[in-house]
């Protein structure tokens, strides 16, 4: 069975959300299904997404476990975004926490070395 997976983010204005998004995801949306959505393709079948709801902005939680956690970090770097938290756990796995103007966090998590 196919499955396709979509992790909203909420937002307070969509336009100036949308620039930060941008440049985190390193480039424009994959697509735009309305005037308050953009949506990323992160990996086949599997999208996150921006949507103008005020009323729940700033609560997202969204986490990718990944297997270039350095490079993708590095990559985010280059494009003038730091994370907003690092943490490295007892068994080796990291994780990286990046915060849009809003709080709402987004996250890579990878495994030991």
């Amino acid at each position: 069975m196919a499955l396709d997976l979509f992790a909203g983010i909420p937002v307070t204005d969509y336009n100036a959300a949308l620039p930060w998004y941008e440049r985190f995801f390193g480039g424009p949306p994959s697509f735009l299904p309305n005037d308050i959505e953009a949506v990323w393709e992160v990996a086949e079948h599997r999208y996150i997404y921006i949507v103008q709801e005020p009323e729940r902005a700033g609560n997202a939680l969204v986490l990718s476990f990944v297997g270039d956690l350095d490079d993708r970090v590095a990559e985010i770097a280059r494009r003038g975004l730091e994370p907003a938290k690092r943490e490295t756990y007892d068994n080796g796995v990291s994780k990286v926490t990046y915060r849009d103007a809003e709080g709402n966090e987004i996250s890579f998590g990878g495994g030991p070395g």
